[in-house]
């Protein structure tokens, strides 16, 4: 059988799986590592062992990467003037792209004539709508490439499939992706209309370790009265403020969950993540004319029903609802029959996506046939 590998990278772990190349089934095997101390080259030769697969199936190498700038907007061949291109990216995903490019380079080594295709989050928020991509910053800036790409891309489209292998996509819906990084996009037609997350994964609601929006003068202040330097401020934007800034414990969610009940500073983190999502999405249907349903997903948004139903409580006024115990036992859909909005839990499958757009491009030979290499 002709496979196609995937590879999710992220600044840590590493999620592999195997498809079948010529038909939609799948994934045939997954992988899951989380061990950056070993080299990419030793944590790919673990992934292959794992998935059972030998080298002379793989017809072509799928990779989930974070950003790709206001140059790729779709799925794309990965040939050696594409990822030269994208080191300069690195500034704007600087926790993800680096090991992502890193495993492209290893698989070039290992696998010289397998194809690699690169699939970007920030692709499917592409067709944006000035009037939510732009900042409200001087004009030459949006020329320059400063504006909001948004991410989780691959993991709303793989909602999205699911959704229309499952009886269509509501017209007005909101998406959340709850999880150590979060966003939320609001979809209209089943395209991107608006989403949380800006120029950097950074942005948008409280994340696990990142802080989201915040009022731009806040690193004014810092750089100018503490005299914060650009990698000190990087580090309290992205590794020490969020769930784990607030609650100066943890990041976990879990483990916030089970300390709220006697430790303020967590109940705090938990009110205002809950908060920040439940006021975006009230946001959201204002942008939308309405809102036909929600979708929760990520790991939060599928396996923490407290958050999702405190998070509806605060929607009642759109005569939105929940069956608590639908909503306790993780079903799909977890609304009431009297609701006025549907709300779903579907799992997020970015490796099914990546592979998907894999496919599709293999099926033109000529693009692959006429490529100046992988």
């Amino acid at each position: 059988m002709r496979v196609i590998l995937v590879l999710n990278v992220g600044s840590s772990s590493l999620k592999c799986a195997i498809f079948d190349a010529d038909n939609g089934s799948g994934p045939l095997r997954r992988h899951a590592d989380a061990t950056p101390s070993l080299t990419p080259r030793a944590r790919l030769d673990r992934a292959l062992d794992a998935l059972l697969v030998r080298d002379d199936r793989i017809v072509a190498v799928g990779h989930r990467l974070v950003h790709g700038g206001p140059s790729y907007s779709a799925a794309t061949l990965l040939t050696r003037a594409v990822r030269a291109d994208l080191d300069r990216l690195i500034p704007l995903a600087p926790e993800h792209l680096p090991s992502e490019l890193a495993f492209i380079d290893v698989i070039g080594e290992m696998f010289p004539t397998v194809p690699q295709l690169g699939c970007f989050d920030t692709a499917f928020h592409s067709g944006l709508p000035d009037r939510a991509r732009h900042f409200a910053l001087p004009r030459h800036f949006a020329e320059e490439g400063i504006v909001r790409y948004g991410f989780h891309g691959l993991s709303y489209e793989s909602v999205l499939e699911t959704l229309r292998a499952t009886g269509g996509v509501p017209r007005r819906l909101v998406m959340a992706h709850l999880g150590s990084g979060a966003s939320l996009v609001a979809v209209l037609d089943g395209r991107s209309i608006d989403t949380t997350m800006g120029l950097t994964p950074t942005g948008g609601v409280p994340m696990g370790t990142r802080s989201g929006d915040l009022d731009p003068g806040v690193l004014l202040h810092l750089m100018r009265a503490r005299g914060l330097t650009v990698d000190e401020l990087d580090l309290a934007v992205n590794q020490h403020g969020g769930l784990l800034g607030l609650s100066g414990t943890t990041s976990d969610m879990r483990e916030l969950l089970v300390r709220e009940s006697d430790d303020s500073r967590a109940a705090e983190a938990v009110g205002t993540f809950c908060y920040h999502i439940a006021k975006t999405v009230g946001s959201y249907a204002a942008a939308l004319g309405g809102l036909d349903a929600l979708v929760f997903t990520g790991g939060i948004g599928e396996h923490a029903a407290t958050i999702r139903a405190r998070v509806c409580e605060s929607l009642a006024w759109l005569d939105l609802r929940i069956d608590a115990d639908a909503n306790a036992g993780n079903a799909t859909c977890i609304s009431a029959v009297a609701s006025a909005v549907k709300v779903l839990v579907i799992p997020a499958n970015e490796e099914r996506s990546v592979a998907r757009a894999v496919r599709r491009i293999l099926a033109d030979t000529s693009t692959v046939m006429n490529d100046d290499g992988p």
